[in-house]
């Protein structure tokens, strides 16, 4: 029997192309898969139930925890961004294409299908993992394939009575995950358009939120969080928990002009409460324990980590050399930080570590252990090539 394994989210993209799978492509059995990576309870089975109501055969796989702490956790470590938002999409796509290569070669399926468009990111990370695994197996598109625009999906939607929540006049697309939410589509293209409340669902208005300011301490082993106010707690709790405490604060809302993968300039709106506020604090944390030449090549190190997963290149040889040197940074990124959420913003009030890079007796300017005279040899030899420089620019022999 031909079978194809369908990359399901419940959302319009991946709908339609189940009856596309059996009339346009020939396929008897479609296999449906949904990754549950902390999305909402009730967009997981409303995926389920959407997918069985079109007699697909239906998987529902939980790695919330497995994305927790094998990708989210990873991010965190190289403080992971790209072009100045938490990577979210970006870090979940390889984990469901791992999911979705697992059904496949259980099930011994003939091809893959996903709903991503020809103009996104989202086909090469997905596709990346699927060709390096099972190179053999075929991979439609056909949101790519047949060239369709997000009205015309639509449309064919109504003809062929698929149950959809978009519309002509809210045509959003949303992708969401625990670590944050993309919300991009319809008039949000537009560069000059204010982004409409309604799209918002983890964050307060910032100028309708808490009038009193709330200071949370965030304890940290190894580079991840591990604690919220001194009560330990498993990562998928305290993200969620972080989402919830930070976005009531109207923490973690970001609009920005984005450089895809192909090159096309576009407009994306997100929301990462948690993701901005355990940002903040494991960079405060970092340049508390760490060496001045170790942050500036950790820099240099975490961005390059951070293009590799945007890019969905997460089985990369040169990824995991990258991760062996922030493992190694992240043994002494332990400790709390003190943090402070009003309006929209994130204040670091504090740090605490014992292996701080720190001596308050040495910098404070009321002690007198460090001998300032000390100093003076230093001062005079600062700057010796550029004084030559200068004095052969003034002479008129440059």
């Amino acid at each position: 029997m031909k079978t194809v394994v369908l990359v399901y989210s419940g959302g319009l993209d991946t709908s339609v192309c189940i009856p596309m799978m059996r009339e346009d492509y020939g396929f008897e059995k479609v296999v449906t898969v949904t990754i549950d990576l902390g999305q909402p309870a009730e967009d997981i089975e409303e995926a389920a139930q959407r997918a069985r109501a079109m007699n697909t055969e239906h998987y529902t796989v939980d790695a919330k925890d497995e994305f927790a702490c094998d990708f989210v956790f990873a991010s965190l470590k190289a403080n992971g961004d790209y072009e100045g938002y938490p990577l979210s999409t970006a870090i979940g796509r390889p984990l469901i294409s791992l999911k979705a290569v697992e059904i496949a070669k259980k099930l011994k399926a003939d091809a893959f299908c996903h709903g991503c468009t020809g103009k996104g990111n989202d086909q090469f990370r997905i596709e990346f993992i699927m060709r390096t695994l099972m190179p053999g197996a075929e991979i439609i598109a056909p949101m790519r394939e047949k060239n369709l625009t997000r009205v015309e999906e639509i449309e064919y939607a109504k003809r062929k009575g698929i149950p959809i929540t978009v519309s002509l006049d809210k045509i959003w697309s949303i992708d969401e995950n625990m670590w944050g939410r993309s919300i991009e589509g319809g008039r949000l293209e537009e560069p000059g358009f204010a982004p409409p409340e309604e799209i918002y669902k983890w964050t307060a208005d910032p100028r309708k939120a808490p009038d009193e300011p709330q200071e949370v301490e965030i304890g940290f082993d190894g580079g991840v969080p591990v604690s919220v106010d001194g009560q330990n707690m498993k990562p998928v709790e305290l993200i969620g928990h972080m989402n919830k405490l930070a976005g009531k604060h109207g923490v973690g809302r970001i609009d920005m002009m984005e450089d895809r993968l192909l090159g096309l300039k576009v407009r994306e709106n997100y929301e990462c409460p948690a993701a901005v506020a355990l940002l903040t604090a494991h960079r405060a944390l970092e340049t508390f324990v760490c060496t001045r030449d170790e942050l500036a090549f950790k820099a240099m190190v975490d961005r390059k980590w951070g293009e590799m997963a945007y890019a969905g290149l997460w089985l990369d040889p040169l990824k995991e050399d990258l991760e062996a040197f922030i493992g190694k940074i992240q043994e002494r990124v332990t400790g709390t930080v003190r943090m402070r959420f009003f309006k929209g913003s994130t204040i670091v009030t504090g740090r605490k570590s014992d292996f701080a890079i720190y001596s308050e007796s040495l910098a404070s300017f009321d002690t007198k252990e460090f001998d300032q005279r000390d100093s003076l040899g230093i001062v005079k030899t600062h700057g010796m090539q550029q004084k030559f420089y200068h004095r052969l620019r003034v002479e008129g022999r440059e």
